[in-house]
């Protein structure tokens, strides 16, 4: 597997089971095949955290080598403040 398709192999959805509507949280799990390696699961997780203001909240390896991370980031609730509403 060549470089470039080893970097868009991972898959990011947005949600895996609904989440309620008073949560306080957004929640990303990001699955990793077994072809990325450390460093590159590493820099996505690291751009993710930074850009994204995801936290890493649980991480999971399987018996092939894939992993599994759960992303969690609060949600910003935001009122207006000025007259324009």
């Amino acid at each position: 597997m060549n470089h470039d398709a080893r970097r868009t192999a991972h898959i990011i959805t947005p949600r895996r089971t609904s989440v309620p509507a008073d949560s306080r949280f957004d929640w990303r799990v990001v699955d990793i095949p077994v072809e990325v390696t450390r460093a590159e699961a590493r820099a996505l997780l690291t751009e993710q955290a930074e850009y994204g203001r995801w936290d890493l909240i649980r991480s999971q390896t399987f018996i092939g080598g894939a992993r599994r991370v759960w992303l969690r980031r609060r949600i910003m609730n935001v009122r207006r403040t000025d007259d324009a509403a």
